[in-house]
């Protein structure tokens, strides 16, 4: 039985390819299938069938299409009120793909109904067995249990607790392959950043096979729970309608006049350069979200939903890989895209900039720039471990419902290393503020005396 990782390093998830060499069961695939083809092409292998540990709320899944496309089972817990054609499967079901045996176990806990699914190689009965534990059994930690609804919070993670002791009944050298826990907002606790687990490692070393008791750890983990994306709540209804596959084919361009207008319109015009160029030079009306694993993830969070977003960047492969992003959380085609240079894309001006100090900067402060606003983006979570004193917080996913709350004058911009708080400078400027943006880590601060934590 051979494993094959396809890493979404952008949302902290992993799809899975495993087959006995001829034939594949594809585990929670994203809605790229371009990436999942590749791997099946490059194993030599056909899908058997395509499996659903959950509906989930992080991305906009490529199994329902994958199916379609090959004409296979969608194994999809039949209590999922699913509005396509699927193979409804429960706990006590025996699936066939090739030589492999797949094993539905009910998981419940990340969602109400979560599967997870034990994989073992009929032809190699030594060898040991694979559980794919989706969102429930994750490296060192487990899901997090208030996407499904915040009532319910207490009662599914008690539903986590046990699905984690039910897992930990298997054999220790049983391999875990999770979908979520490498950065993903789904994941909660203390995820162990390991590459590779199995059933023996976790029982040493996860959250809630090390808790003492179960109410401790339902405690712990439900006072643990942060902010996580808005956009997660289009996610659910999308995959219960059995969603298609991402659209990749190239955007439409749009010239600076174009540009212009849509700027002047208000809509989303997004610049995926780096802070710093962004910082240096920038289209008057753009938002900066520099491209990189938490571009989809902080648009997605930010924006409107349904808003059109318009995207600029240096080269059309950077735009590629930003629709791409885009295609995964259900953000189906950019309205257009622009590449360039700033002064290539506004001939006739209208070319703004901000300054980026360092907490060292802030510390020097003197005179009228000394009582100058701080501005804090960080979570609530983060700020409640230590902040600067007398500094404005207002997390960055509030931060365009409460413009009216900031007060007048230049604002200092922060957040623990520079990203978030790039955003909210780049926000703040396209709102006609007076911003600088703090281009450094938070532990800088605490270091100079400026900040508690």
């Amino acid at each position: 039985m051979h494993v094959e990782v396809i890493a979404t390093e952008a949302l902290g998830d992993r799809s899975y390819v495993v087959h006995d060499g001829e034939v594949a069961l594809v585990v929670d695939p994203q809605r790229d299938l371009d990436r999942v083809h590749a791997v099946l092409a490059e194993q030599g292998v056909r899908v058997g069938a395509v499996a659903e540990t959950h509906i989930h709320n992080d991305y906009v899944t490529g199994g329902h299409a994958l199916a379609a496309q090959i004409g296979v089972d969608y194994l999809v817990n039949a209590e999922d009120p699913v509005t396509f054609d699927r193979r409804g499967v429960a706990e006590g079901d025996e699936i066939a793909v090739g030589t492999l045996r797949v094993r539905p176990v009910a998981t419940p806990g990340h969602t109400v109904t979560h599967l997870s699914y034990v994989v073992e190689d009929t032809a190699a009965p030594d060898e040991p067995a694979a559980v794919f534990t989706g969102g429930s059994l994750l490296f060192g930690s487990v899901g997090r249990t208030d996407l499904v609804d915040a009532a319910r919070t207490v009662e599914l993670t008690h539903h986590q607790y046990r699905s984690a002791q039910r897992l930990a009944q298997l054999p220790d050298e049983t391999r875990v392959y999770p979908t979520h826990g490498f950065g993903s907002f789904c994941s909660s606790g203390n995820a162990t950043g390991a590459d590779a687990s199995t059933i023996g490692a976790e029982r040493a070393a996860n959250d809630a096979l090390l808790a003492t008791d179960e109410d401790s750890f339902v405690e712990t983990l439900v006072a643990n729970l942060t902010a996580y994306p808005r956009y997660y709540a289009h996610m659910g209804p999308r995959n219960l309608a059995g969603p298609d596959a991402a659209d990749l084919s190239p955007v439409a361009a749009v010239d600076p006049d174009e540009l212009r207008k849509r700027i002047a319109d208000g809509e989303w015009v997004v610049d995926l350069r780096d802070r710093t160029a962004y910082a240096a030079e920038h289209l008057g009306g753009t938002i900066g979200i520099a491209l990189g694993d938490q571009f989809s993830t902080y648009l997605g969070w930010l924006m409107p939903w349904g808003t059109p977003v318009t995207l600029v960047g240096d080269t059309a492969d950077d735009v590629a890989e930003a629709q791409r992003q885009m295609a995964r959380i259900g953000i189906d085609r950019p309205a257009g895209a622009a590449v360039g240079s700033p002064a290539e894309l506004a001939p006739s001006g209208d070319l703004r900039h901000y300054p980026r100090v360092t907490f060292a900067d802030v510390a020097a402060r003197s005179g009228a720039e000394a009582d100058e606003p701080v501005l804090d983006v960080r979570r609530d979570d983060e700020r409640a471990q230590g902040g600067i004193p007398d500094a404005v917080h207002i997390p960055l996913q509030d931060l365009l419902a409460r413009l009216h709350e900031l007060p007048a004058g230049r604002l200092w911009v922060h957040c623990a290393s520079g990203f978030r708080s790039s955003i909210a400078a780049s926000l703040l400027d396209r709102a006609g503020r007076d911003v600088a943006l703090i281009d450094d880590e938070y532990s800088q601060a605490v270091e100079l005396g400026l900040a508690t934590g």
